[in-house]
């Protein structure tokens, strides 16, 4: 995993209550929402390009029986 490097932040009381709003209902933390919405925005704007995408697989497992066959 990448290191990530702290940065202070200021923020009004306005955007921050909104943001918390919007990490609620993503059910993320303001800082993960935060990060999230700037990285949204250099990827829209052309700033950086989108390296990875996540993919979860779905494998079905054998019961015991199958896996002695």
């Amino acid at each position: 995993m990448t290191k990530k490097k702290s940065y202070p932040l200021r923020i009004s009381p306005d955007v921050l209550a909104a943001m918390q709003r919007w990490a609620d209902d993503e059910i993320r933390s303001v800082n993960a929402q935060i990060e999230y919405v700037l990285r949204q925005a250099l990827v829209s704007n052309g700033r950086v390009k989108l390296v990875q995408k996540v993919l979860t697989e779905v494998v079905e497992e054998k019961d015991d029986d199958e896996k002695n066959v």
